[in-house]
């Protein structure tokens, strides 16, 4: 019986890496095992349950009717026995277990400071952390495939959600280009640059699909200006080393200047006219009861001391 027991479990725990992944091959990779492994665990369970759950062809092609049934009750389940384990494994103050954490890219410095911090304090909590999209961050906390996220506040104006909003700092803007001469002084300082004039400059600029360019898109727009960028990108990373190997400008927040401060070739202008600011939140589902380790990362996130850090390092202009 116990030995059925595990085995449903693990299946299960295919059936929701095969939905995160949407592939086969990586699904296998994600659990460690096999794909003739992963496939037969997942006919397996249709067999247990007497249904198809997953619609087969060369490729993953989805899950049937059922098999969304069944994927929604394997994620509540899983988190169950999550919550069970963290609770039998934590004592007071001290949480033991996974905690599964996503963030909009511009903001993935800023996640990766918090959750490095939280684990020195609490080396029980075992985090991940991953870079979505703000249409991803939405889906995987309410499909309970995340505990938190960090990314706009302002997306939760018109969700649907049940969502916890916990404010962390402001995103601020600026114009990232290459500087005549070294630079000598701190990134950024003090000169600044009208969205206007920026919107004359080549720009490589985040793609469409990512909210950080609508709130830049409005800022240009703001100033009158329109903008058809040189080079576009989903990866931050991408705008940065086109500006250091390239002859094109970025606009970028504050949270990923701070990576910057060892290329003296490159300088940050603060963008003014209009003066943009826009709030950053960690969220939760405020429908799921949280785990320790959530329930430790949420404390730690309301912290002043954290907070201050956050908004040392947003990128506000160097006084």
């Amino acid at each position: 019986m116990l030995g059925a027991a595990m085995n449903l479990f693990v299946s299960l725990k295919y059936l929701v890496a095969l939905d995160e992944q949407r592939h086969f091959g990586r699904a296998a990779l994600a659990c460690h095992v096999t794909q003739p492994a992963l496939s037969n665990a997942l006919r397996a369970l249709e067999e247990s349950f007497g249904v198809s759950i997953v619609k087969r062809g060369r490729n993953f092609a989805g899950f049937t009717t059922e098999g969304e049934r069944v994927l929604d009750s394997a994620r509540r389940m899983l988190r169950e026995q999550e919550l069970l384990q963290q609770d039998l494994a934590s004592g007071s103050g001290d949480p033991h277990g996974h905690l599964r954490v996503g963030a909009i890219p511009t903001a993935m410095p800023m996640a990766a400071r918090f959750i490095a911090m939280l684990q020195a304090r609490h080396p029980g909590i075992v985090p991940t952390l991953r870079s979505m999209s703000s249409i991803d961050l939405e889906a995987g906390l309410e499909n309970l495939m995340l505990d938190m996220s960090l990314g706009y506040a302002e997306r939760t104006d018109d969700s649907r959600a049940h969502l916890r909003v916990v404010p962390q700092y402001t995103e601020h803007y600026f114009l990232l280009r290459r500087c005549a001469a070294p630079r000598s002084g701190p990134l950024p300082g003090h000169t600044t640059m009208a969205w206007r004039d920026a919107a004359a400059l080549p720009l490589c600029m985040l793609s469409g699909e990512m909210h950080n360019r609508s709130i830049v898109d409005r800022a240009f727009g703001a100033a009158g200006a329109s903008v058809t960028p040189a080079i576009e990108s989903n990866s931050t990373v991408t705008l940065v080393m086109s500006v250091v190997a390239g002859q094109v400008c970025s606009v970028l927040p504050g949270a990923l200047l701070g990576a910057m401060q060892g290329y003296p070739e490159l300088e940050a202008l603060p963008l003014v006219e209009p003066h943009i600011e826009v709030p950053i939140a960690f969220m939760v589902h405020d429908s799921n009861r949280p785990s320790r380790t959530l329930e430790a990362a949420l404390a730690f996130a309301q912290e002043d001391a954290w907070l201050q850090i956050a908004a040392r390092h947003s990128g506000p202009v160097a006084g």
